[in-house]
């Protein structure tokens, strides 16, 4: 390949992110990561078992500070029975428009994108396992509708 004498970047490749910073996509597939493997309950070992990794590469991938090659992600489709396309479901607009200009080094990614995405938290994973534990498919459901007749009492454009 040949180096671009002006910027040392290789022609047609797409500028890196500043040293450092995660991109926002790669944050929201490790997080699609971790909540899938939660959900499943399977230790970060126990996957990275089952793909050829130690546990402290999955927890970069779930962190975001490793990005996930293609066929590491269809690996990790496999293993968590879930489609390729699972790992962007949910993906804001918000991180979707950040990752471009981070990777041409034109924004800083704000410090809190991580902690404003409710899938990326600690406290929607424990919300949804208790809420898989709740046996009877009834209650279930009623305690789904409660949480979205609270949610829209509070927000009632759904915002």
């Amino acid at each position: 390949m040949a180096e671009n004498a002006k910027n040392g970047t290789r022609r047609g490749a797409i500028p890196a992110g500043r040293p450092g910073i995660p991109n926002p996509v790669d944050i929201h597939v490790g997080g699609r990561v971790r909540l899938r493997r939660t959900l499943l309950g399977m230790s970060q070992e126990k996957l990275g078992e089952a793909i050829g990794l130690t546990f402290q590469q999955v927890q970069k991938y779930e962190r975001g500070t490793n990005r996930v090659g293609a066929s590491r992600l269809y690996d990790l489709s496999r293993v968590l029975d879930v489609p390729i396309q699972y790992f962007f479901d949910d993906m804001t607009q918000d991180v979707a428009d950040q990752a471009p200009r981070l990777r041409a080094g034109l924004d800083e990614m704000p410090e809190d994108t991580y902690e404003r995405d409710p899938m990326a938290k600690r406290e929607t994973l424990e919300l949804v396992r208790a809420y898989y534990r709740v046996k009877d498919p009834v209650v279930r459901k009623r305690i789904f509708d409660l949480c979205k007749a609270m949610a829209a009492a509070h927000d009632p454009e759904g915002e």
